[in-house]
């Protein structure tokens, strides 16, 4: 690919405040010796914005409504150039807000899974796009590119699918000792194949697939990605019910620490190639894994499971299965020792 134009990344706006130890003064993100990874509240939907050594990649926009807070979003950090785009999938939650940017700023290459998707959101991305004089690049696992000191790897789709979820980019950012993975909506069937191809799928940070829906992140997959932390882009009360119990108990179970950008707004991580640290627009904490709680935290009296998601809870985890679905335990052993896996939001 050809060299594209240079342009430094400004400094994160002053909302930003530390919400845990693991934090960064905000004027370090844009070194040149960092790549910072901004995961951009959006609500019900997703966009993250890369910087690293003056370049800057922006994947997803959120939806049609979100345009005009990614674009202020950009402008905060002083972009004037992006180096690439890339939407992971048609629907509109990711596509939709992404003209915005293709308006406001100069684009160096963007990437899709598809040339044509029959919705308006879509064809206005489309027409953003060529209004720029590019076309969309519909990217093959193995493309590789530079960003800054970063490098850029394109690992899915594997295969063509009908579902457009599983048509996800999937694309992995490696700096250094540390790597962030970005999967979309990709679903269980797409992992699947995505583990068969023998892709390096290891991360030091995932952004979980669909918000976590329980049709993503599976067992199987989170073990071969093994990462430290995991970022939640999802909206406060969202219909969906989003992040699915499921989901979080299994991050919660592999002891991955949990950002969600309902609890916590904007999440930016930084990285200097060795470590990863993390400042939150909401000084709330993260959710830990299960090897990082407090050894004295105390005992619940009685575990109350649900028998339709073999999952369990404390007895006042607001996540409680309907009267109906619930069957008791006098310990966690007991709990564990039937199947049940622990509740990832109450952590029993």
């Amino acid at each position: 690919m050809a060299d594209l134009p240079d342009t430094s990344a400004g400094t994160p706006s002053p909302w930003l405040s530390p919400a845990v130890s693991d934090t960064l003064p905000p004027e370090s993100t844009a070194g040149a010796e960092t790549l910072a990874v901004h995961f951009i509240d959006v609500g019900q939907a997703d966009c993250a914005l890369l910087l690293c050594a003056g370049q800057s990649l922006l994947i997803d926009g959120g939806n049609v409504a979100d345009s005009s807070l990614v674009v202020s979003y950009l402008t905060a950090q002083g972009i004037e150039y992006l180096d690439y785009v890339v939407c992971t999938h048609a629907h509109e939650d990711h596509v939709g807000g992404l003209s915005g940017p293709l308006h406001a700023f100069p684009v160096g290459a963007v990437y899709s899974p598809v040339t044509t998707y029959s919705t308006k959101a879509f064809e206005d991305f489309l027409s953003a796009t060529e209004a720029q004089g590019l076309s969309l690049t519909v990217p093959v696992p193995g493309d590789t590119f530079a960003l800054g000191n970063a490098a850029v790897t394109i690992l899915g789709p594997t295969k063509d699918y009908t579902d457009t979820n599983n048509t996800s980019i999937v694309l992995r950012v490696d700096f250094d000792e540390v790597a962030f993975l970005f999967t979309g909506d990709m679903e269980e069937p797409a992992e699947k194949d995505l583990l068969a191809s023998g892709a390096s799928l290891w991360a030091t940070v995932l952004k979980v697939g669909h918000h976590g829906s329980r049709t993503s992140t599976s067992y199987q997959f989170l073990r071969e990605v093994l990462p430290t932390y995991a970022v939640i882009s999802v909206g406060t009360g969202n219909s969906y019910g989003h992040p699915n119990e499921e989901v979080t108990s299994r991050l919660y179970d592999a002891d991955v620490t949990v950002y969600r950008t309902d609890l916590q707004g904007n999440i930016i991580a930084t990285s200097d190639g060795k470590e990863v640290t993390f400042t939150t627009e909401q000084a709330q904490a993260p959710i830990p894994g299960r090897d990082t709680l407090p050894t004295a935290e105390a005992e619940a009296s009685v575990y109350i499971g649900n028998v339709n998601s073999k999952i369990f809870h404390t007895e006042t985890c607001p996540n409680l299965p309907a009267e109906k679905n619930q069957v008791s335990f006098q310990s966690r052993e007991e709990a564990l020792a039937q199947g049940y896996q622990p509740c990832g939001n109450c952590k029993p």
